[in-house]
């Protein structure tokens, strides 16, 4: 598995882009609307094969049937790191050994894009978003590779949660990725970024 994507959490997807603009002095652009979960988002490259996205539920969405993905039914009010999504080449042989909790894979499509993945029925986030949640992409270009490159890349993506060793153990067996540690303690995801005006994070 690769690290594909990382995703910042918001109530409102303005609030959450001004956080990470400033923060990184990029401009964020436009992702598009999740017309199965009622959401929406924006993106910013982090090199080949690598972006992040602010996400938030949207307004303007059309009925649809819930709950949201990535627990933003009870999205929050200041914009966080909320959870880390691995690429695999086959989502369900990677499934076989994952926790029960990380849920079943999804068909879903946007545009010219389609993908794979995992969402637990009731939109929660294994161990609060502590474990990735998987994606497997279609044929095609893949986002971060449409996306402008603006120098910003990540260096560190440190995970804490209060039961750590129940799990941390199997992702390293899972995952060859120096950036990546776990930790014990109260639960936290911080991503450390090179950016043009030096070192930052989120």
């Amino acid at each position: 598995m690769q690290l594909d994507h990382l995703a910042i959490v918001c109530a409102d997807l303005d609030t959450g882009c001004a956080h990470v603009e400033r923060t990184l002095g990029i401009t964020l652009q436009p992702g598009g609307q999740h017309a199965r979960f009622g959401t929406h988002n924006r993106l910013l490259r982090l090199g080949r094969g690598e972006y992040l996205e602010v996400i938030a539920p949207d307004p303007k969405a059309a009925p649809f049937e819930g709950p949201r993905w990535f627990n933003l039914d009870d999205a929050p009010h200041a914009p966080r790191m909320g959870n880390w999504i691995f690429r695999c080449e086959n989502i369900e042989n990677a499934l076989k050994t994952a926790p029960k909790s990380v849920g079943r894979p999804l068909d879903l499509t946007r545009g010219d894009l389609a993908w794979q993945l995992t969402v637990p029925a009731d939109g929660s986030l294994p161990f609060d978003g502590a474990w990735p949640t998987l994606i497997q992409w279609g044929q095609g270009v893949h986002p971060a590779d449409r996306l402008d490159d603006q120098g910003i890349r990540l260096t560190a993506l440190s995970v804490t949660h209060p039961n750590a060793e129940d799990f941390a153990p199997d992702l390293a067996a899972r995952i060859s990725d120096p950036r990546i540690a776990h930790h014990t303690g109260p639960f936290a995801i911080t991503a450390t970024f090179d950016t043009p005006l030096g070192r930052r994070t989120l």
